[in-house]
């Protein structure tokens, strides 16, 4: 059945004119506001999706979509570099750099008291003031550096030296506890109290200083890997490589669209490489100086700073050695054989860092070599007497107030090797500093500056899909 509805006219072919036609039930023709129903769902699918990719608005969106995927993308890996050189630079110049400073300070000062310990016995039934002083001073400080030390571990929770912090907190107090035995033994006039000392600087050698060693090392090593971090190439690289590849992008998009459309210039995606351009130099600048600074700050500071105090470590060893035999009064030849090992290990050591150091080093370094030859020369002379049993001549030498005396020679190298370290430490931390300072900034820097290359990107291809419209 065929239903024709017209307007009054006559029917035509079947088809209604200013009316509508149904068959079935279902039109076939007809108008609505001027327009064909086919044609309005063709409006609108081409509202509502993208035009095919060979089409120009169809490559400018796909411009569009990859330049804003590009720009996040760098801007993300650029941030996450920044922030992880940031990180570890701030990291070696405010706490690891400190935490090796303590455990560095840790270990001279148990070395020098046992020093100290050892001599005061020598000088008989009263120490000196100043030698009890010095040994109380050692104790303090190596008491508060491990303080230091253990809390550090403990909040970040690393048990790497955990075994050794326990040794030395258990083993200090004993220590301790034998040198005021052998104090009070030898106030008293008993020769008991050598033994004491004897047994004390075992302890001192054989528990503790082992111990301190180890946190040493691993409190060094820490600082190494922190600085390794913050100086870091194959991230960094590969974030200028792909920030490279950005500005090449768009590079290239501008070129496209200024043929495609005839326009020489577009803003937005001028913007965009104005944008990326600073960020990529100010990242350069900023990983040079960086970089720079923290590698001076760790080859000209902190290293030769922590071959100095092996260097002292090295001449306690030897002092030691010095008093030791003394103290034993057998003429062993190991006492001599050690101490002409430490005396081999310490000239090493001083010319490694006479060649790490920088000119604020070289004057204390120089002298520390002076007292350190004239020290040597008068053990030989010491160990002359012990040979022929001229035990006090041989002390007098050891420990006498004169100026070229062992004694007094070792203590002009101490002051000479404090100096020397401490200039050291001052380079680290000037260039440390700068070197983390080179960062402030850059992390947000970048990240505003990525999210400008995308508005460029997106505004300056919107204004050009709309003129297709």
């Amino acid at each position: 059945m065929t239903a024709t509805v017209t307007g009054g006219g006559p029917a035509t072919g079947g088809a209604a004119t200013g009316g509508v036609t149904a068959t079935g039930g279902t039109a076939t023709g007809g108008t609505a506001g001027g327009r064909p129903a086919p044609a309005r769902r063709a409006a609108r699918r081409r509202r509502f999706s993208f035009p095919r990719a060979s089409t120009t608005p169809g490559k400018v969106r796909l411009i569009r979509l990859g330049l804003v995927i590009a720009c996040l993308a760098w801007g993300a890996l650029a941030a996450l570099m920044v922030g992880q050189h940031a990180s570890a630079a701030r990291d070696a110049a405010s706490v690891s750099e400190p935490l090796s400073l303590d455990a560095q300070q840790m270990y001279q000062s148990l070395a020098d008291a046992d020093v100290t310990a050892s001599t005061g016995y020598l000088y008989g039934r009263i120490q000196p003031f100043q030698g009890r002083q010095r040994y109380e001073h050692d104790i303090a400080v190596a008491t508060a550096d491990l303080k230091a030390v253990t809390a550090a571990n403990r909040a970040s929770g690393d048990s790497a030296v955990s075994g050794s912090l326990s040794t030395l907190s258990t083993e200090l107090p004993v220590y301790t506890g034998y040198v005021e035995d052998g104090e009070i033994y030898n106030s008293l006039g008993y020769p008991a109290g050598a033994s004491f000392i004897q047994v004390a600087s075992e302890e001192m050698h054989l528990r503790l200083l082992p111990a301190a060693r180890a946190v040493y090392a691993q409190e060094n090593a820490r600082l190494t890997a922190a600085s390794a971090q913050a100086t870091g190439l194959p991230l960094a690289v590969l974030t200028l490589a792909v920030g490279l590849a950005v500005g090449f992008f768009l590079y290239r998009s501008q070129r496209w669209l200024s043929r495609r459309t005839h326009r020489t210039l577009n803003v937005g995606l001028l913007l965009a490489s104005v944008a990326g351009a600073v960020a990529l130099v100010w990242l350069v600048v900023a990983l040079a100086s960086g970089r720079a600074d923290l590698l001076q700050a760790t080859g000209h500071g902190s290293r030769p700073a922590e071959t100095l105090a092996q260097a002292d470590i090295a001449a306690l060893q030897a002092r030691g050695d010095e008093t030791l035999n003394l103290i034993s009064r057998t003429g062993d030849a190991d006492f001599q054989q050690d101490f002409r090992a430490a005396q081999g290990t310490f000239s090493a050591l001083l010319a490694t860092a006479s060649q790490q150091s920088t000119a604020s080093a070289a004057d204390p370094i120089a002298a520390a070599r002076r007292d350190a030859s004239a020290w040597f020369t008068v053990n030989q002379r010491a160990q002359a007497l012990d040979k022929v049993y001229d035990y006090g001549a041989e002390t007098r030498l050891v420990i006498g107030p004169g100026p070229d005396t062992a004694g007094t020679l070792f203590g002009h190298l101490e002051d000479d090797l404090d100096a020397a370290i401490r200039a050291g430490q001052a380079v680290f931390a000037g260039h440390a500093a700068a070197g983390a300072d080179a960062f402030t900034g850059l992390e947000a820097g970048i990240v505003v500056l990525a999210l400008v290359m995308v508005v460029g990107s997106v505004w300056g291809l919107s204004r050009r899909l709309a003129e297709y419209r």
